[in-house]
């Protein structure tokens, strides 16, 4: 049979070559050629595979890994922003931010306030014991939650004219509809992403960081196919499109890397490790109500923002999204890797060797985030100028108003970024504690503070005041008479601070031996550090002004880089002579870099 197939393949190949004019010999080289292209890629596709499913070995490159990847992941982010700005009229940019809060409000309060917390220290107990009750627990868990997600979903999709007219009740009719048609679509997200992150907490257990780190890229990705492609064919449903391919994307390269390590995924399993299930409910309710509250604190801020002028929506989502980057980037970090030792500390019952690590973290924490929340206050205007006013692509919605209100709020915001990085932290001293109801309470009030100060705030900047006096010359908004937007981030400001002082009170009052005379010495002498570091950022702006053409993007780029350098250099330097660690250990880093390019 065989001698038959090739008899019959070599009498084709023959038919085609005297057909084509070419002979036997030219014939061979070609498949020679083509059997060679398809090795190669073969091999290709071999080693793409390899890397995909690669396990981190170390903690050090995990978070070498997922640190990357967190990089590029807000690269893309802020090029998403960019083009959002500049694509797209405020009224349409306040819709598309508006439609992402309910569909966020559903993610968020299953997802990323419940499972996601929940999920992986039952299964990890789980996969230690029994491999096979292991898996049985995953399927249960995607089950149970898809299903939720799904039913939710379509709840919110036949309730969303009624969802929109109470959370946007400032949209006019036309914003309304788009924004009904909008969120639909985007519901399409928290399924996927929700389904995602179940596949997510597997892999962080399995080492699989690669795959982990890939996803939210992906997802960013997506979003930017939207503007650039579904945008112009569709209008704003095609950014809802693109959320929905990101989505897509999301749970795509995660699926078939959980699939492969062993745990299939599963729409109707028998409901049989009841025990886990409700040990991960148990685990899930503090947090969940955490989640719900900050997310309805979202939606609120929104809905008075509706209110505002136009544009109002976008302006805040624009400086909210750069003021969260290093509370992303240093709070969390630090506050996610601190917070296996903490517990394991307290778990042993040494007090000291406790105390000894939160006083460090926090105060490396103070250290790096004093400096930039200084240096955030005075390179407002640059950082927004340049992450949103390049304009990467056609586009001229985002212009001299939008800039000067957006940098405005990031300054106002910039002033209480150290207490929202260390909010993080704080709450996971509490976790480890095993004490999740005091951070839930305190969470509850200050969200409670936020809403009642916003509301009274916007009111007061709507109208020719004192506070509107002082802030519009302050902040150098001459000839702006509607700054009301501002308000918004005064109040999550001050509730900010709010929250971190009671924290910090209650956490004092929890463990003795807390040494709060101590971390007020630390603060002072680091907030002193960054009041000189940032007066030299001040006074280079000023310098470089003279002979940099900061009207071009490079101008204004190099004039931002030279004063933050700089502003940095005169940081690490000052507390380096007062004896801090931190400049030594930056330094030797540093020189490994060097020798290790060299």
């Amino acid at each position: 049979m065989a001698v038959l197939s090739e008899t019959l393949l070599s009498d084709r190949i023959c038919f085609k070559i005297r057909y084509e004019g070419q002979t036997p010999d030219h014939s061979r080289a070609r498949r020679a050629r083509l059997s060679g292209w398809r090795l190669i890629l073969l091999i290709k596709c071999f080693m793409i595979a390899r890397i995909f499913n690669a396990k981190t070995k170390t903690v050090s490159i995990a978070a070498l890994v997922v640190g990357i990847a967190n990089f590029f992941s807000y690269l893309l982010g802020l090029l998403r922003d960019n083009l959002l700005a500049n694509f797209l009229p405020n009224t349409k940019a306040d819709v598309y931010w508006a439609a992402f809060r309910v569909p966020d409000f559903i993610y968020g309060i299953l997802i990323t306030g419940g499972v996601t917390a929940a999920f992986l220290p039952v299964f990890a107990s789980y996969f230690q014991k029994n491999y096979q009750r292991s898996q049985r627990l995953f399927q249960e868990v995607f089950m149970l939650f898809f299903w939720a997600l799904v039913v939710l979903s379509l709840l919110v999709f036949i309730a969303a004219p009624f969802l929109v007219n109470w959370t946007l009740p400032g949209f006019h009719y036309e914003q309304k509809t788009q924004a009904i048609t909008l969120m639909r679509i985007m519901l399409v997200s928290p399924i996927l992403l929700g389904a995602s992150a179940i596949f997510s907490g597997v892999l962080q257990y399995l080492n699989l960081f690669f795959i982990f780190a890939l996803s939210p890229i992906l997802y960013n990705i997506g979003i930017l196919i939207g503007i650039l492609l579904f945008y112009p064919l569709w209008g704003l449903n095609g950014l809802g499109a693109g959320v929905a391919l990101g989505a897509f994307l999301h749970f795509f390269v995660q699926i078939f890397a959980s699939i492969k390590a062993g745990f299939m995924p599963a729409l109707f399993v028998p409901v049989k490790e009841k025990e886990g299930l409700i040990k991960i409910f148990r685990l899930m309710v503090p947090r969940m109500l955490s989640a719900g509250a900050y997310q309805i604190n979202l939606i609120v801020i929104t809905a008075i923002a509706s209110l505002l002028a136009a544009g109002s929506i976008k302006v805040f989502n624009l400086a909210n999204n750069i003021y969260c980057a290093p509370i992303g980037l240093v709070g969390l970090s630090f506050a996610l890797a601190a917070f296996p030792s903490l517990s394991k500390e307290y778990a042993n019952g040494q007090k000291e060797k406790f105390l000894d690590i939160f006083l460090s973290i926090f105060n490396r924490i103070l250290f790096f985030i004093l400096p930039l929340s200084a240096f955030l206050f005075i390179l407002r205007a640059h950082l927004v100028r340049l992450f949103y006013g390049t304009r990467i692509a056609q586009g001229s919605y985002f212009g001299w108003w939008e800039t000067r209100l957006t940098a405005s709020s990031l300054g106002v915001l910039s002033l209480s970024l150290f207490a929202a990085c260390l909010i993080p932290f704080l709450s996971r001293a509490f976790f480890s504690l095993h004490n999740t109801i005091t951070p839930l309470k305190i969470s509850i009030f200050s969200i409670a503070l936020n809403i009642a100060l916003s509301f009274a705030l916007t009111y007061l900047l709507a109208q020719p005041t004192l506070l509107h006096q002082w802030l519009t010359s302050f902040l150098k908004l001459n000839n702006l008479t509607n700054i009301a937007v501002l308000g918004l981030s005064i109040a999550l400001s001050l509730s900010t601070f709010f929250q971190f002082f009671l924290l910090l009170g209650a956490l004092n009052k929890k463990i003795t031996g807390l040494n709060i005379i101590g971390i007020i010495k630390i603060f002072g002498i680091l907030f002193l550090c960054s009041l000189l570091a940032a007066l030299v950022v001040y006074a280079v702006l000023h310098i470089t002004a003279l002979f940099l053409p900061t009207a071009r993007v490079w101008g204004l780029f190099l004039q931002t880089s030279i004063a933050f350098l700089l502003g940095s250099i005169v940081y690490f330097y000052l507390t380096f002579l007062l004896g801090f660690s931190e400049p030594k250990i930056i330094w030797r880093y540093l020189t490994k870099i060097r020798y290790a390019i060299l």
